[in-house]
């Protein structure tokens, strides 16, 4: 089925976010896991699976429309150099594929592609749940201090 050009441009530029976002999880994870910090490169590393699984819904999608995928192209990648730089890099990461996502699904209904449209909000729930994620691992750092959290993120 063709697709509408916007739509399928809009799909390859969040497809490189979620690549992006893919490359930060693994280093964060890959951190964390060299730290000691068994739970936290566990969390991280789940974030990083569905961010796969939304890249792969994306291709699927924009192949479904006959488009071309674009895999070659990732924005910043954001690495922090301790968990706390780790968290506020992933949050703002989140932040942005929320926002991202919101914007895709109003271009969607502009356009009339009810099926890209309930891809984007079925994809802007797990966003919106990593953000939730990351935000309680703030407030466990508020409420207990970052070196007891650092001390329950071991195995």
């Amino acid at each position: 089925m063709k697709g509408n050009e916007k739509i399928i441009a809009k799909l390859n530029d969040i497809l490189s976010s979620e690549l992006t976002m893919i490359h930060q999880y693994i280093v964060h994870a890959e951190m964390c896991d060299n730290w000691g910090y068994e739970r936290l490169k566990n969390g991280i590393k789940k974030r990083a699976i569905d961010e796969m699984k939304h890249a792969e819904r994306l291709i699927e999608r924009i192949l479904f429309l006959e488009g071309s995928p674009v895999v070659g192209v990732l924005k910043e990648v954001k690495i922090g150099a301790a968990v706390e730089a780790q968290h506020a890099n992933d949050w703002a990461s989140e932040d942005s594929a929320v926002r991202e996502y919101n914007e895709a699904i109003r271009l969607a209904v502009e356009v009339g592609d009810n099926g890209t449209r309930d891809l984007f909000e079925s994809i802007l729930k797990d966003e919106e749940n990593h953000i939730d994620w990351i935000e309680a691992q703030h407030d466990q750092i508020k409420q207990m201090g970052l070196q007891n959290y650092l001390a329950e993120q071991t195995d």
